[in-house]
């Protein structure tokens, strides 16, 4: 059996709050995913070895990082992990260049210019080596940050929310090269967010947590195709597909193939035969029992009901499955009782073309 890149085991109770999280991590990157208070600070804080009052094991490949049943906790710098944060945490005093050098230095690893060139080619930040850090978009920041992470020789890399802190723009600026750092790298990365598009866009794995413990784990599709998986925000349902590209039309569209069913999107800068994953966020589906016409939607797929969960509120998530994949769609009660919405019913999901934005289309690990 292949050895887990990163082996975690959390048991305990602090300020009231109970930790009981148990996860396997292969190589990739991993996705802590939940809403505030579900518990990713503590895992966080434990892996990092900012907390030394931890219980429990952790390993990372072959190395224990803490063992509380042996009183084992290493430093957080014997750690060797790299750690990106929410704000880019530069030094302003130094220039690009001295700032990517830093850790390198404080980890007394002898320079390796065949990896420097590597990771500032893979990052784009080589004419930003002489500018001071005050210089810097928001994006570059992260992009720096990103660089002097890895060039600390890590074991692990930890990126805590990295993009919450930046605009919509910024985000998209920087989700391809975590893309690369997933599928270029071999460094195990643990990347904490509460944003179901990142979680689409990135994950090999996730680690869904809620109320201090592991509610699910899996891919991207298993965990946010589950329609009774509810991510802190209701809005946020949506489950993942994955197409590739077909070609691209004169009208601005780009027209992608999944499962023998084809899918029309907003222009994706992507070469034809490439392969995307896609979020189709449940509320931007529709659901018609009989085969629609005359609709402006230019998106529909037959299916089939494969599960009903309906809600507290006024709402239902259903899971819909067609040749493209398993879907959600959110409807209300009343839709699913005056429809006859139940297990096994054929209908057809209507996806509008512009309701995928840019940050739900990304490219899987192969």
């Amino acid at each position: 059996m292949t050895q887990p890149a990163l082996s975690v085991q959390l048991t305990g109770q602090r300020n009231g709050f109970l930790l009981d999280v148990r996860f396997d991590a292969p190589p990739g990157l991993t996705v802590l995913f939940g809403a505030s208070g579900s518990g990713k600070t503590s895992v966080v804080n434990a892996v990092a070895g900012l907390d030394q009052h931890a219980t429990g094991r952790i390993a990372l490949g072959g190395h224990v990082l803490m063992d509380s049943a042996t009183n084992l906790h290493l430093p957080t710098q014997d750690r060797r992990i790299g750690y990106i944060f929410q704000d880019a945490r530069l030094f302003p005093h130094m220039n690009v260049r001295r700032n990517l050098d830093y850790a390198r230095r404080i980890a007394r690893a002898p320079l390796d210019t065949t990896e420097w060139n590597r990771v500032i080619d893979m990052l784009g930040i080589g004419h930003l080596l002489d500018r001071r850090t005050a210089n810097l978009s928001g994006g570059e920041k992260q992009r720096v940050a990103i660089g002097r992470a890895l060039l600390a020789k890590p074991r692990l890399i930890l990126a805590d929310e990295p993009l919450a802190a930046l605009d919509e723009a910024r985000k998209q600026e920087i989700l391809p090269y975590f893309e690369r750092l997933r599928d270029e790298g071999d460094i195990p990365v643990l990347y904490v967010t509460h944003a179901a598009s990142e979680v689409a866009r990135l994950a090999t794995t996730v680690v869904a947590l809620d109320q201090g413990g592991v509610v699910k784990q899996g891919t991207a599709a298993d965990v946010l195709s589950d329609p009774s998986f509810i991510p802190g925000d209701v809005r946020s349902v949506g489950a993942v597909i994955e197409a590739y590209v077909v070609t691209h039309h004169e009208d601005g569209l780009t027209e992608l193939e999944a499962g023998g069913i084809p899918l029309h999107l907003p222009r994706i800068a992507r070469d034809p035969g490439t392969r995307l994953r896609v979020r189709i966020a449940a509320q931007d589906v529709i659901l018609s029992r009989d085969k629609p016409k005359g609709l402006s939607a230019l998106n529909c797929l037959p299916g089939k009901v494969d599960q009903v969960h309906l809600g507290d509120g006024p709402g239902a998530v259903l899971s819909i499955k067609t040749p493209a994949g398993r879907i959600l769609a959110r409807v209300t009660k009343r839709s699913v009782k005056a429809m006859s919405l139940t297990e096994g019913v054929q209908l057809h999901a209507i996806i509008k073309t512009v309701a995928v934005a840019p940050g739900d289309v990304g490219g899987p690990k192969d």
